[in-house]
């Protein structure tokens, strides 16, 4: 190898040594009381991968820690979410149990239904006005009028095991171009199995205003020999199933008839009558 050339003041240059920065007063008394051996620089080659730099730090938290304990300000919405799981199970069951519950009452209340309607086997009864005995009507004064009916209701129960029983509280009114002209109610009585009842109820109405509209119309129905009626039925009943009685049932029968005049002996000319209940 070849020598080094030194400069010309023939003197080898001064090598650079680090030299720590001087410690702290106490660090030195600390030292004078504690001799220690020298420290050996470290070797800035021989630092492993990975290590912190100088002037940083290296906090450990447990695993456990960090998944299950919150941070102070999210303890509150912690607490909330964590109480709030249970109360919901807890309605959740409620719901399922009651909808469980009305299930099986749906089902039993269908097939008790069918068991009564299979054992019974109810026809709707059916109903229709026979006569019309109407007094009172004078449409030559323009005062008010006082009309009477005599209507003969013709009712069939059709069942084999089923009677019926007309109870109080029913109603039988007659109208006249949407006027009520009079009303009245249906005798309490029990209608048996496969009978047919003609039941004969007397209406009234009293200081009834007829309008000159009204009037006139009515005058010329019987000119012509078709003066309209409208007789509207509300009977509440109860059906008779064996040895037990049901719930107040009403039956409904609402009609539509012609007479050709306005007296006792008017008769009928045309009718039409629809009927149906209100089970509740």
């Amino acid at each position: 190898m070849a020598d080094r050339v030194y400069p010309c003041d023939d003197s080898p240059p001064q090598t650079t040594e680090f030299k720590p920065p001087p410690p702290p007063p106490e660090e030195e008394e600390d030292r004078a009381h504690h001799p220690q051996s020298p420290t050996k620089l470290a070797d800035p080659q021989s630092k492993k991968p990975g290590q912190p730099p100088p002037g940083t730090y290296v906090i450990q938290i447990p695993k456990d820690q960090v998944y299950r304990v919150p941070p102070p300000e999210n303890a509150q919405r912690f607490e909330r979410l964590s109480r709030g799981k249970p109360s919901r199970s807890r309605c959740c069951c409620c719901l399922c149990w009651f909808l469980s519950f009305l299930a099986a009452f749906l089902f039993l209340l269908g097939l008790a239904a069918a068991i009564l309607y299979l054992v019974f086997r109810p026809e709707s009864p059916d109903y229709s006005i026979e006569r019309v005995s109407i007094s009172g009507f004078n449409l030559t004064s323009s005062g008010p009028i006082s009309p009477a009916f005599n209507v003969t209701v013709r009712a069939n129960n059709p069942n084999n095991k089923i009677g019926i029983y007309y109870e109080k509280g029913s109603s039988v009114n007659v109208y006249s171009d949407g006027v009520k002209m009079a009303t009245g109610s249906l005798p309490v009585f029990y209608q048996d199995k496969n009978n047919v009842t003609v039941v004969v109820t007397s209406l009234k109405g009293t200081g009834i205003e007829l309008t000159s509209g009204v009037r006139t119309a009515l005058a010329t129905g019987v000119r012509k020999g078709t003066v309209p009626f409208n007789l509207a039925l509300r009977a509440p009943v109860k059906l008779k199933l064996g040895s037990v009685k049901t719930w107040k049932i009403t039956v409904k029968v609402d009609c539509e008839l012609t007479v050709d005049k306005l007296t006792a002996s008017a008769r009928i000319g045309s009718k039409s009558c629809d009927y149906g209940v209100d089970l509740w």
